[in-house]
C-alpha cells in the first residue's frame, strides 16, 4: 500500500508513504512531526529543509509550503503527526495571563531529536495497534503534554500557538511574487492575503491585468525555465517545485510558452 494513515483520534495520526509523493498546504492547524524514517524535503518562499529519521518539527498553521516525501533504500516514510488545533490551544491557554507579541513569524521551527517530544510522541506508537476507539481523555492528556514541552524548551513558542488571528490584508503583489510556486485554491491565496475570493480578483486584476490563473501559469513556466537553464536542475526535479501536478502537464504547457521542450532545453544549454 503506497499510503497510509492510522488514526487514534481525528488530531493525532500515524503517516505512512511507501512512495514518492508530494503536497502543497497551508495548514488550519499547527502540525507537530515526529519522523521515523525516510526524507522529507519542505519548501518555503524563501527556506527549504529536509528533515531526516528521528527530526522533530513544528509547521505553524496557515504557512504555504511544498512538502515531498521520499522514502529511503527501500525503507517507507513514516511519521507521526499530531494537530495543534486553535480550538485545544484556545483551550489550553484559557487559564494563562498569556499576550502575544505582535504577529509571529511563520517559519519551521526544528527541534532535532529533543529527548522529551521524542518520548512524548513515542509514546502513542502502541496506541495505533489498539483496536478499540482511544479514550479521548489520554489523547487530551498527550496533546497536553507536548504543548507544555514546546513551551519548556522554546521560549517563543507562546507568540506562535497563542496566537489566533486571523490573516490581515496584506500588499497581494508582494506575496504572489514570492508564493507563485504553490498550487493553492483560489480561495486559499485570498483567505491569505485577507480578501474575500471578489476582492481576491478584483484586486489580481487591477495589479496584473490579467486573471490569476494565467498569471500564476506563466510565472510558474517563466521559474521552471530558469532552474532548468541555469540551475542545471531535471525536470522531473522541477516541475515538483514549481506547482505543476506532472511532469506531462508541465512538458506540454512549457513546450506551448517557449516553443521548445523541458528536455531540448537541457540539451541545448551552453555549459556553465
Amino acid at each position: 500500500m503506497a499510503h497510509l494513515f492510522k488514526y487514534i483520534t481525528p488530531d493525532i495520526k500515524l503517516c505512512y508513504q511507501a512512495q514518492l509523493s508530494k503536497m502543497e498546504v497551508a495548514f488550519d492547524s499547527h502540525m507537530l512531526v515526529w519522523f521515523i524514517s525516510g526524507k522529507t524535503k519542505i519548501i518555503q518562499a524563501d527556506q527549504r529543509f529536509t528533515f531526516m529519521a528521528g527530526d522533530i518539527f513544528l509547521i505553524p498553521r496557515n504557512l504555504l509550503a511544498t512538502i515531498i516525501h521520499y522514502p529511503v533504500e527501500g525503507t517507507p516514510n513514516k511519521s507521526v503527526v499530531m494537530h495543534l488545533t486553535p480550538e485545544r490551544l484556545r483551550e489550553f491557554y484559557a487559564d494563562l495571563d498569556i499576550r502575544p507579541k505582535g504577529t509571529p513569524t511563520l517559519k519551521i521551527r526544528g527541534f532535532g531529536k529533543h529527548p522529551l517530544l521524542e518520548s512524548c510522541l513515542a509514546s502513542l506508537i502502541p496506541y495505533f495497534e489498539v483496536q478499540q476507539p482511544f479514550p479521548e481523555n489520554i489523547a487530551s492528556l498527550k496533546i497536553t503534554e507536548a504543548i507544555s514541552i514546546l513551551r519548556t524548551i522554546d521560549g517563543d513558542i507562546d507568540n506562535v500557538l497563542a496566537n489566533f488571528e486571523e490573516p490581515n490584508r496584506i500588499d497581494l503583489a508582494d506575496f504572489m511574487e514570492k508564493n507563485h510556486m504553490f498550487n493553492m485554491p483560489l480561495e486559499k491565496f485570498s483567505y491569505l492575503t485577507g480578501r474575500s475570493l471578489t476582492t481576491f480578483k478584483r484586486d489580481f486584476q487591477r495589479t496584473y491585468n490579467m486573471t490569476p490563473q494565467r498569471w500564476l501559469t506563466q510565472k510558474r513556466l517563466e521559474s521552471a525555465h530558469y532552474q532548468l537553464a541555469e540551475k542545471k536542475k531535471r525536470p522531473s526535479e522541477v516541475y515538483y517545485e514549481t506547482g505543476f501536478e506532472n511532469l506531462s502537464h508541465f512538458s506540454h504547457a512549457f513546450k506551448k510558452r517557449f516553443g521548445y521542450s523541458p528536455t531540448e532545453l537541457i540539451k541545448h544549454a551552453p555549459e556553465g
